[in-house]
């Protein structure tokens, strides 16, 4: 039996994975990337037009200081987002450059992980910005019905 190539190999893995058994480690990923800080992150680091809160069209990619994305994530406590970037930075999905200046520069990036993640996050963030309404309007529908 010859040995299996790299990508043969990358093939067979992807085969064994599977979110629905539990022992799949890509249930840990996925419960990752669904936490709504990890998606308002990507989507920051994905848009150089969400300066301001609220910009809607999305444009390029590039790199954000700490200071910026905290501005720009209302209500996320510094802690959670210092234990969010770095668990990004730990999976590949973006990286940190820090410039020798006083006081120190810090940048966070997409890498082509993080990019290649970033469409599905944008996706999701238009959805939940465009239905809730109706998903409110569901909410009242059924906190007021009687069973």
């Amino acid at each position: 039996m010859a040995p299996m190539t790299t990508v043969q190999k990358k093939a067979q893995t992807k085969v064994e994975y599977d979110a629905f058994l539990a022992a799949c480690p890509s249930r840990k990923l996925l419960d990752r990337i669904s936490n709504k800080w990890v998606a308002l992150i990507l989507t920051a680091l994905g848009n150089s037009c969400s300066q301001q809160p609220g910009a809607g069209s999305a444009g390029e990619p590039r790199p954000m200081r700490y200071s910026e994305l905290s501005r720009l994530l209302a209500g996320v406590s510094q802690k959670m987002l210092t234990q969010t970037l770095r668990s990004l930075e730990r999976d590949g999905l973006l990286t940190r450059t820090a410039t020798p200046t006083v006081p120190v520069t810090v940048s966070y990036e997409l890498t082509a992980l993080g990019l290649s993640l970033l469409e599905m996050m944008r996706g999701i963030k238009s959805w939940a910005e465009t239905h809730m309404d109706d998903v409110l309007a569901n909410r009242a529908a059924y906190d007021t019905r009687t069973d």
